[in-house]
């Protein structure tokens, strides 16, 4: 007889060996096929199941297999970037195996609400942003760059500019393409007051890639990040208007009837003056700012189109200050500084570029480019301003920010500021760039060859007086008979004319390879080399660089990345130029090696899609040229060398917080230090040991020498918070909100004419949130005015600085009777409403 035992292990096992079967009887498969619009097979498609984290992607030939829970309801969705998504709802029973196929259909011009990241950009350390947005964003400088200053390891310290900084470098070190195009902005700008519109029109734009780092080497020669911008080609007639209390803008596209022809013109125009009002200095603003834009194409037959980007721009930037009072120090201690003016301030940046693009593609797998550019600016920078300022210690009892009486004097002086600046610069480029789609891989190659003008006078100089005494002052002694009579001493003088002539040639040449492993996960491997010849230094540069990326089968929403790579950026001309104007003629090209290694999580929340993504990176700082930051304005020590580094992690939540529309957080932690070579000073100490000022190095007994090693660089952000947010009420689309918060702690900074190792002083943290409200009054539910003449329209009330927040862009550095420097905080704008009214035709 056999033991109960016995049965039970037999049943057991009966049961383990049925079990895949009754497994595979509770679910269902969905398979098929995607293609594109021309008919062919489209790899990387997206297959989601709503809801859940199943979900493939399609093969090389398009197809794709799904395994699905059975009897329920479920969502399928199909998304790839750049084509509508589709939706289908199905409900299988169980063992059924269910055929649907998909014809992906393109956006004509606007991209999908929702940021999809393609499934070749996730194997890339490049992000695709919505221009919609950039459209919306409240902003003061607007457009893209302000959608950019929100993107994970980016920062920004001053609303006025659209410049920003990636991962520690600063504003020279990012690359800006339009259509293939790269873009120059103005050299002489000092402030954001003065920068104008930046070269980007958000309302011609039809696709926006950005990377923080690690890019491919078909973009150039830059240590930090690019910003690849597509115009759009229109396919009917259209445009569009926007009128606010900053300036204008005016766009027409459209084609001939033959749809060989397409054109696409924009001019705007942008005035400060309602801003700069908010600004504590006062007086009489004149900043106008226009320019015009162009992107014309033409089909010459089914192989070859040519497309003509021109680009120009008068800008002119003049203040007659009148006064200034700013109230700075402690609660304890407040003190005022008031200064009177006198002169004026006159810019002007004059700027026009222009590209012909030819553009042969022989088959659907090969495209071949030639590109033919231009770009002259003509700029100058004159202002003789004298100022006469008065400190004095402010009677506190009264709280509110700017009452009070001054109660003590503490110093008076006068400085007089002179400068008559001219920069001319030409800059023309021949280039070939040219891909081909072969078997598993992508092959990307290209050449350049640019030659640069340079014609820079430079001739600018400060006097400081300070109770009647020139600074800096000869010592004297009172009642001698024989005064020392020396030479005038200006507290800074530049004075120079300097003329380049520089060819430049770059190469480079990458493949893409992708590869499906045994258990059927993706690996993707990307490498390629960059060479590069200036003349000016006659360096030969050689840029090798590699990303990885993996996507497991087990779980397609997630992607693994990795990429390293050599970034040299040979100087323009503002690194070789010193503090007096001269030239450096052995500067090296700075160099930055990148380890990046990141991914992204894709996930579903409240049945809406989220995105997760993370960076962490290093960057290796060589043949670095130490700078100065005032506001815009930076200053080379071009004689300098310093090696550095810059690591930091970034994080970014993106997803449909509101249903239907997109928004994201994202928090940067970062340290960047250099290590300048050669650089040390002294402690000096007396008999007794004690430590004595420099300036009272003749009376010490002993000296000790010091490096200081690494220190801070200017751009050292260690954390970056910001916040896009859009909102609407519910049931009533036609009303929205959008958020822009941004929060960065403070940036280091320094006295004048101070060592780069004194320059360790923290501004206070820049803190700002802009607010929009939006109306369609156009919406079907509420209007019945025909959209055949207008298309959409949108009325918004944005309130910039919400919460009147005193941001600091830089210092003004003064002396009291008793020698002591007090810096005096430069504050940017206060609150503001802007009413804008925006319609399509």
């Amino acid at each position: 007889m056999q033991r109960p035992g016995f049965y039970f292990y037999a049943i057991f096992l009966l049961l383990l060996i049925a079990s895949p079967t009754m497994l595979f009887s509770q679910t269902a498969v969905v398979k098929g096929t995607v293609i594109n619009e021309k008919g062919k097979p489209a790899q990387l498609v997206n297959i989601q199941l709503i809801g859940t984290k199943l979900g493939v992607t399609t093969d090389q030939k398009g197809d794709f297999s799904l395994r699905v829970p059975v009897n329920k309801v479920l969502h399928l969705a199909v998304t790839y970037i750049g084509y509508r998504r589709q939706d289908t709802v199905l409900r299988l029973v169980s063992g059924e195996t269910k055929t649907i196929n998909f014809r992906l259909r393109s956006l004509s011009t606007n991209l999908p609400g929702l940021e999809v990241h393609d499934e070749q950009l996730r194997t890339e350390n490049i992000m695709r942003l919505n221009p919609r947005d950039a459209m919306v964003a409240p902003a003061v400088s607007g457009g893209v760059e302000s959608l950019i200053k929100t993107m994970p390891g980016v920062s920004s310290n001053n609303e006025l500019s659209s410049q920003y900084s990636v991962r520690g470098g600063n504003y020279d070190e990012n690359l800006v393409y339009v259509n293939g195009i790269e873009i120059y902005r103005p050299f002489l700008v000092n402030s954001g007051r003065e920068e104008g519109l930046s070269f980007i029109n958000p309302a011609l734009v039809s696709g926006i890639l950005f990377s923080a780092g690690g890019f491919g080497v078909q973009y150039g020669d830059k240590m930090s990040s690019v910003l690849d911008i597509r115009y759009r080609k229109p396919v009917q007639f259209g445009g569009g208007v926007s009128l606010s209390m900053l300036g204008a803008g005016l766009n027409v596209g459209g084609t001939d009837r033959n749809k060989r022809f397409t054109y696409l013109v924009g001019a705007r125009y942008k005035t400060n003056r309602y801003l700069l009002g908010s600004l504590e200095t006062k007086g009489n603003y004149e900043p106008d700012f226009a320019d015009f834009q162009g992107l014309f194409t033409y089909k010459l037959n089914k192989k070859w189109d040519v497309s003509l980007l021109t680009y120009s721009s008068l800008n002119k930037y003049k203040v007659v200050p009148a006064n200034r009072q700013t109230d700075f120090g402690t609660v304890q201690q407040t003190l005022r500084f008031t200064v009177y003016f006198d002169g004026q301030e006159v810019d002007k940046y004059n700027m026009f570029q222009s590209g012909l693009t030819f553009h042969y593609h022989p088959n659907s797998k090969t495209h071949l480019r030639f590109i033919f550019s231009g770009f002259k600016t003509n700029e100058s920078e004159t202002y003789d301003v004298q100022g006469q300022y008065w400190i004095g210690q402010v009677d506190n009892r009264k709280q509110k920010k700017g009452q009070g009486e001054a109660v003590q004097t503490l110093g008076v002086g006068t400085y007089l500021q002179h400068a008559r600046n001219y920069f001319d610069a030409s800059v023309f480029t021949f280039a070939h760039k040219g891909s081909l789609v072969y078997r598993n891989s992508l092959l990307r190659w290209g050449i350049r060859y640019q030659f640069q003008q340079v014609d820079d006078k430079l001739h600018e100089w400060e006097m400081n007086d300070s109770a009647g005494y020139s600074l800096p002052n000869p010592v004297d002694k009172p009642g001698n008979p024989n005064p020392s009579r020396g030479n005038l001493n200006l507290y800074y003088f530049a004075h120079a004319h300097n003329v380049l002539n520089i060819h430049r040639v770059s190469a480079y040449g990458s493949d893409r390879w992708n590869f499906q492993l045994k258990n059927k996960s993706h690996l993707s491997l990307t490498a390629g080399v960059r060479l590069y010849w200036w003349s000016y230094a006659n360096e030969f540069l050689v840029s090798p660089r590699v990303s990885l990326a993996y996507k497991p089968f087990s779980n397609p929403n997630l992607v693994f990345r990795f990429s390293s790579g050599v970034y040299y950026q040979p100087p323009f001309y503002r690194e070789m130029r010193n503090m007096d104007g001269s030239l450096n003629p052995n500067i090296k090209s700075p160099r930055a090696i990148h380890f990046i290694l990141g991914g992204d999580y894709r996930f579903q929340v409240w049945d809406r899609p989220f995105i997760f993504t993370t960076e962490a990176y290093y960057k290796k700082l060589d043949n670095l040229i130490p700078y100065e930051v005032d506001n815009l304005r930076i200053r080379y020590y071009a004689n300098l060398t310093a090696k550095g580094y810059a690591a930091g992690i970034d994080f970014r939540l993106f997803g449909e917080f509101v249903k239907g529309i997109d928004s994201w957080i994202t928090l940067s932690f970062m340290k960047t230090a250099q290590d300048i070579s050669g650089d040390y000073y002294y402690d000096y100490f007396n008999g007794a040991g004690e430590k004595l000022p420099s300036r009272q190095s003749a009376a010490a007994v002993d000296s000790v020498k010091i490096e200081p090693g690494y220190i801070p660089r200017p751009t050292d952000r260690r954390v970056n918070f910001t916040i896009f947010f859009q909102d609407y009420i519910p049931h009533h689309k036609q009303f929205k909100v959008h958020l822009r918060l941004l929060y960065g702690t403070g940036l280091p900074f320094g006295p004048p004419q101070s060592q780069p190792y004194q320059q360790t002083l923290r501004m206070p943290p820049y803190r700002r949130v802009d607010i929009g409200f939006s109306w369609n009054p156009l919406d079907k539910k509420v209007s019945r005015i025909s959209r055949k003449t207008i298309k959409s329209m949108w009325i918004s009330l944005e309130v910039f600085n919400l919460f009147q927040t005193y941001n600091t862009v830089s210092y003004t550095w003064i002396k009291d009777i008793y020698n002591h420097s007090f810096a005096i905080p430069n504050y940017l704008t206060t609150r503001r409403v802007n009413l804008k009214i925006a319609f399509k035709f």
